[in-house]
């Protein structure tokens, strides 16, 4: 998927089916070695990361970048935590609303936009069962009223 110079590399689909998402902010990462060399052949992973800010600087956890294989002894760590390169009035501005209002940062993409790795992250509230189910019958139902269109106009 492109879109004026970008190229998603990483999704998030399970940010949207546990949290409701709101403020969507772009931001950089920090990358060391082979990292952006991994990121470009599609080497990345945003399961279960997640984004705590500590000592007013954000950092990534668990974002699996894969070892690049063309890399020699010098191959990153892939699970190692990596700093996000934001303005000190946005992270605190997210601390804020993570420490008030029990938000959580979620990350939601990944993406090269012109050639420089960025991330999408949201602010996230979480949903609880019944939201979940709600969504899951909307989902199914839309289904359904596609396939009865679907097969209406094939007769």
């Amino acid at each position: 998927m492109k879109t004026e110079g970008q190229k998603v590399i990483a999704k998030n689909s399970k940010a949207s089916y546990n949290y409701f998402l709101s403020d969507f902010t772009e931001c950089g990462i920090e990358l060391v070695g082979t990292e952006i060399k991994a990121l470009r052949v599609h080497g990345a992973s945003l399961n279960d990361s997640y984004i705590i800010i500590r000592n007013n600087e954000a950092f990534i956890l668990n974002m699996h970048i894969a070892p690049y294989d063309k890399g020699n002894i010098f191959n990153h760590d892939p699970l190692r935590t990596r700093k996000l390169l934001l303005h000190k009035k946005e992270i605190l501005r997210l601390g804020q609303k993570v420490k008030e209002k029990q938000y959580t940062i979620v990350p939601t993409k990944v993406y090269l936009s012109h050639g420089k790795a960025k991330i999408e992250i949201a602010l996230g509230k979480g949903k609880k069962l019944y939201d979940k189910r709600e969504n899951e019958k909307a989902r199914d139902d839309k289904r359904g009223i596609d396939k009865a269109i679907k097969a209406h106009n094939n007769m």
